[in-house]
Formats: structure tokens, C-alpha cells, sequence
């Protein structure tokens, strides 16, 4: 495993805000009771290396995930970018304003610093941006973004009034998943909108992939940190990997202090070759 640096790495979002390069998701977190004190402290462990973007969401264990969140960060809210998500069947304006206020209460803060809209449903987009520029405005929120939305959506999106304010698109994005390379990343790279990659090592599916395998053995890093490396290569791209125990947090975390070689690239691009298409957007 690599050595820990306390270099951090920064991504910018739209207002220029720059937010961790690499934070933790807390997708599946609270759902056994019996792992919670093990969950927290690997959460508040993550803080204590520097990831402090924080990821949750209302759908994650019925609202428990921010639970679970708002006990992790408590005393450490200033220190913490906070993000959490609407579901698309209560992105209306009063509903959204309605969803961000109970998970307001659930994490025990006044306000998210990004919240957004999980997937795209049926609710029309202006009215979640209604929304999102009412809680903007009464300071419950301080930017928002969306989840799941493919180039057409985010083209949509661009074109509506206040649509230019997103400020991230978070998707699954991983080196079994590539499909945004084609159009997706591209367009988000030239509007400077960062894209928040979910899943980045594939729920540990990927760790057992010989070419990976090799690939971190020359970097004296593991499978994980070099699928993490991999996803943080480009300038504009955060990573949200979960993970439960401290031990798995320390290792997501030196994943920062790998540089892939140009050669390193060319061997995962054989193993897991880059789109030469438009795919459909991937998601867990």
C-alpha cells in the first residue's frame, strides 16, 4: 500500500469553490445496526485525511444514511462539504423545499452545500430549479446539481433559466463503465461542470482483475487505489467510494498519491476499452 501524503487534491466547481478530489460516499451505510459505530468512525476517520466531501442522500436506508451522517459530523460540520439528493418523484417546488428540510433535520444542519436531484423523473425541470433557487435563496442550500443525467438531459438543462448554475453531475463512472467518455465527460470538461463519479471501483467487482492487478503491483498500491487513480486522472472528476471500515478509507485515500503512466493508461485501455459509440447512461 502507498504512503499517505497530506497533499490535497482540489476539484472547482462552476463558482469556483474548490472541493475535494476524492470524498466518501455512504450508499448501503445504515442499513445493520450492528455496523453503525464502525461506519461512523470510518467516516469521521475519512474527515481526519482530508476527504471531506461527504455524500448521502434522502432514498439511502429511508433517510438513516443522514442520520448516520449528522452523527459522523458532529463537531466537524465547518470542516465537512455536505451533499445530499432529492427523489424525482418529490422534485416539485413545495415537495423539494419539503424533502430538503427533513433531511436538514436528519443531518442536524442548517444548511447542504450541494443538493441534488437524485435521477431524472417525471416532475418538469424548471420546477426543481424553482425550488432549488427558493432553498438557494433562504440559505438551506448553498449550490445544486443533479444526478444520473445523460448529455441530452444536461443540454436540456443548460438551456433553461438558471439551468447554467449546476454545479456537478454525478454519475457511475468506473473501468468497467466508460460510456461518459464518449459525449458525457467531453461536454461537462468544456463547461467546466465537474462530474462526481459513484461507483468508481465497481462495488469491489473490478479488484480482481489481473490487469489492474499488475498495473497496481507496479505502484506498489492495491487494485482499489489503482481504480481510484484511474477514475482521478482527469482534472474535472471527483470520487465518492464508500467505505465502512478505517482500514478501506486509508487505502481509498492513498490512491491521491498515485500517478498513472502513460503506459499504466495504455494497458487499462486494452483491458477495458474506451467507448468508440454513444452507450446509455450506466447506473447501480
Amino acid at each position: 500500500m502507498t504512503v499517505l501524503t497530506r497533499t490535497a487534491r482540489t476539484v472547482s466547481l462552476p463558482s469556483g469553490e474548490a472541493i475535494p478530489a476524492l470524498g466518501q460516499g455512504t450508499w448501503h451505510m445504515a442499513e445493520d445496526p450492528r455496523r453503525r459505530k464502525e461506519e461512523i468512525g470510518a467516516l469521521r476517520f475519512g474527515i481526519d485525511l482530508g476527504m471531506t466531501l461527504i455524500d448521502t442522500a434522502e432514498m439511502y436506508a429511508d433517510g438513516a444514511a443522514e442520520q448516520l451522517v449528522g452523527e459522523a459530523i458532529e463537531g466537524f460540520r465547518d470542516d465537512v462539504f455536505l451533499v445530499s439528493k432529492v427523489l424525482p418523484h418529490h422534485a416539485t417546488v413545495r415537495e423539494t423545499i419539503e424533502a430538503c428540510e427533513r433531511s436538514l433535520a436528519r443531518l442536524g444542519v442548517d444548511e447542504l452545500d450541494l443538493y441534488l436531484l437524485h435521477w431524472r423523473g417525471a416532475v418538469p425541470l424548471e420546477e426543481t430549479l424553482e425550488a432549488f433557487d427558493t432553498l438557494v435563496g433562504a440559505g438551506k442550500i448553498r449550490n445544486w446539481g443533479v444526478s444520473n443525467f445523460d448529455l441530452p438531459d444536461m443540454e436540456e438543462l443548460v438551456n433553461l433559466p438558471e439551468g447554467s448554475s449546476v454545479s456537478t453531475d454525478q454519475v457511475l463512472y468506473n473501468l468497467e463503465h466508460r460510456g461518459i467518455e464518449f459525449d458525457l465527460l467531453p461536454w461537462c470538461q468544456r463547461g467546466q461542470v465537474p462530474i462526481m463519479a459513484y461507483s468508481p471501483i465497481e462495488q469491489g467487482e473490478l479488484l480482481r482483475h489481473p490487469v489492474l492487478t499488475s498495473v497496481a503491483t507496479r505502484h506498489e498500491a492495491t487494485p482499489a487505489q489503482a481504480a481510484l487513480a484511474w477514475v482521478l486522472r482527469h482534472e474535472n472528476v471527483c470520487a465518492i467510494p464508500r467505505a465502512t471500515k478505517s482500514l478501506h478509507v486509508r487505502e481509498n485515500r492513498g490512491a491521491l498519491d498515485i500517478r498513472l503512466s502513460a503506459a499504466d493508461l495504455a494497458e487499462l485501455d486494452r483491458a477495458f476499452p474506451p467507448p468508440t459509440r454513444k452507450q446509455p447512461l450506466a447506473e447501480h
